[in-house]
């Protein structure tokens, strides 16, 4: 391509054939259903649809049907036999068009007419350690608003078929369907793609960087991994990251059809939820019923519940009060999340949690979320009498779970295909104890996070955890502003290497400074490497879903929000420790490299050298920063408040206006 030359005269160049280039086509044939009430009562705009629809060629006897929206994160150009003319931006958008034409075919079977559009997604792997990732949270919010502006822009709609797969595009799609919770809405998760039969999960493959540099692994065996890791080439990565706890979510919060989470992209029990969920769109418009009337407060009591029994990502701790507060209801706060985690021990062995680590599609063969639910309804754990868009409650739904051919066919499949046991993924929950699998979430305090943090106790490396049950960890502070800087210290490559005992303090990458990065470079290198996991890390950035480790994230305030984590000075001294039976935890500096007392340090010490707003900052990002500040921050969803914000600018404005006002009696009198 760099060779390529043009001609300039080759853009004037004449065509083949004139005789090609028509001037005008006789259109459609046939005419419109109209009557004398539609004439008289339909907007303008409603009738200049039907001469659009039939424009495009749809049969203008059906165009009066019922419009249904199937929205979509769909990515990429694929020739008829699936091989790409324009390639996707990850495999999670790559194959749901075909999930939008298996929904479109049920619409027009059930008589209704579909519309489709696309809104695609960024891969947050492939923007690991890129400036892209300061796009990555703040794409969510502007991605809703897109999609709610296109659910809007169709007038007639009578409901939406949501499709989306991945780590922000369905937590967006969430958030607009909730935000048009009037309509008879159903979300379609996306799926997931298959482990390779022989390599490396597409987690551990995004650390082949980092072995390597440590000389942990060839160039032959780095080349072959990272060409293997997705067995198919449609789907979510194989463990329950942030966009396979986002379906695991959305099935929770009854958003979608039945035993929907983690269905195996592009195989027929994947396009069969397309139609049934179209097909329940219509039941849920004829009978009345919205997504609105399934999005109690309940319903999102059940999604951190299911959170909590899966072991899922840190990351849905922005996004399900982001959706709650879209929705119209209560927004979860951190106290919700720690009183939930402390009644609800994970009993779910999948991807990135141990022991065995299950890819995610054997979680749904062993019977996904209605099989997570009927354990946690048995412990009068769930809430049984809400509503799903099937229309039945889930004591309704979960009753015939349990004598379903659907289950039974599943859980054999697992056992004949990959030889594993369905109650090994899905533990009943007195087994899990026995085994020590633990809760999922811990929310740590102290004089470096007196606003929280966060920190997945569950996977924090058993070898390190004391036998009481609690994990101590007093080390070195490494402090980096960057997270290059970072990462290269991890990998060996600086004059300021990472050791075991160390513990990196990772500061200015919150909303403000850079948009909230994702920091899975440094966690997923500490987990392979051979002493990672003598290593910690606390930041006021965020992780990815499928990040472990004693890492430490979303600390607040944030270091360039005035937070102490930005006074801390390397060589201080750092203490962690977090209970992984009672959820409790803290993370102090607890002596200084000059020997001052650390309370004094964390109260009067000027900020660390270098800590600022990252100067690769779009101006986008800033104002997402901005906004979501007002909105309550990370800890509120990092959503938009449009009440206080508008409040906000108000007294702003009038702050404003008063100092103006004085400047202009200051230079009066002085005249």
């Amino acid at each position: 391509m760099a060779d390529a030359v043009i001609d300039p005269s080759d853009y004037f160049a004449a065509l083949d054939a004139p005789e090609t280039l028509a001037t005008k086509a006789d259109g459609p044939d046939g005419k419109l259903p109209l009557s004398d009430e539609i004439l008289r009562s339909w907007t303008s705009g409603d009738l200049f649809g039907l001469t659009q629809s039939v424009g495009m060629g749809f049969d203008p006897r059906r165009v009066l049907g019922d419009q249904y929206l199937i929205l979509s994160t769909q990515g990429g150009v694929r020739n008829p036999d699936g091989t790409p003319q324009a390639l996707g931006y990850h495999t999670g958008h790559w194959e749901v068009g075909l999930l939008g034409q298996a929904a479109a075919e049920q619409i027009e079977r059930d008589g209704g007419v579909p519309f489709a559009a696309f809104v695609s997604d960024p891969c947050d792997g492939r923007t690991q350690g890129t400036h892209g990732m300061f796009d990555s949270l703040p794409y969510r919010n502007d991605a809703a608003i897109v999609m709610r502006r296109l659910i809007r822009s169709l007038p007639r709609r009578k409901g939406v078929i949501g499709i989306a797969t991945c780590d922000k595009g369905l937590p967006a799609m969430m958030m607009a369907l909730a935000g048009t919770g009037h309509l008879a809405n159903v979300l379609v998760p996306g799926g997931v793609t298959l482990p390779p039969t022989v390599g490396e999960d597409a987690g551990k493959v995004q650390t082949i960087g980092a072995r390597y540099s440590r000389g942990e692994m060839t160039l032959e065996e780095a080349s072959v991994a990272g060409c293997k890791a997705c067995g198919t080439p449609g789907g979510g990565c194989q463990f329950l990251g942030t966009a396979a706890t986002s379906q695991v979510i959305a099935e929770a919060l009854g958003m979608t059809v039945p035993h929907a989470a983690l269905a195996p992209s592009g195989q027929p029990i994947w396009t069969r939820l397309a139609r049934d969920a179209a097909a329940t769109a219509a039941a849920m418009h004829a009978s009345g019923l919205t997504l609105h009337d399934v999005l109690t407060d309940k319903a999102f009591e059940n999604a951190m519940l299911m959170h909590a029994a899966v072991g899922g990502s840190t990351n849905l701790l922005l996004h399900i009060p982001a959706v709650a507060a879209a929705a119209g209801r209560r927004r979860p706060t951190a106290e919700d999340f720690r009183r939930i985690n402390q009644s609800v021990p994970r009993f779910v062995d999948c991807l990135p949690n141990g022991p065995v680590g299950h890819p995610t599609v054997q979680l749904f063969l062993a019977g996904g979320v209605p099989e997570v639910a009927w354990h946690l309804r048995e412990a009068g754990l769930w809430n049984a009498d809400e509503r799903t868009v099937t229309g039945l409650t889930w004591n309704e739904l979960l009753d015939q779970w349990r004598t379903s051919e659907r289950r039974q066919v599943c859980r054999d499949r697992l056992r004949a295909a990959d030889g594993v046991d369905p109650d090994e993924v899905i533990l009943p929950p007195a087994v899990a104890k026995e085994r020590g699998l633990t809760s999922t979430v811990c929310f740590p305090s102290g004089n470096l996070c007196p606003e929280g943090s966060v920190i997945k106790a569950t996977s924090i490396d058993p070898s390190v955890i004391d036998d009481d049950g609690v994990y101590r960890k007093r080390g070195r502070a490494r402090v980096f502003t960057t997270e290059s800087d970072a990462i290269a210290a991890v990998k060996g490559q600086s004059d300021r290497t990472v050791e075991a005992g160390d513990v990196i303090v990772l500061i200015g990458r919150g909303p403000i400074g850079c948009g909230m990065e994702e920091t899975y470079q440094i966690t997923s290198a500490l987990k392979y490497l051979s002493f990672g996991k003598h290593i910690a890390l606390v930041t006021d950035a965020r992780f990815s879903g499928v990040s472990t480790g004693a890492c430490v994230g979303h600390v607040g305030p944030e270091a360039l929000a005035g937070g102490p984590i930005g006074r801390v000075r390397d060589g201080d001294t750092v203490e962690i420790i977090i209970d992984r039976k009672t959820l409790d935890g803290r993370v102090d500096l607890v002596a200084t490299v000059d020997g001052a007392d650390p309370v004094e340090a964390l109260r009067t010490r000027p900020i660390a050298e270098g800590l600022d707003r990252d100067k690769n900052i779009p101006d986008d990002t800033r104002l997402w920063a901005a906004l979501q500040q007002v909105g309550g921050g990370s800890w509120g969803g990092c959503i938009y408040d449009v009440d206080k914000i508008i409040e906000t600018l108000s007294a702003g404005q009038a702050a404003l206006a008063a100092k103006h006002s004085e400047t202009s009696l200051q230079e009066a009198d002085a005249k």
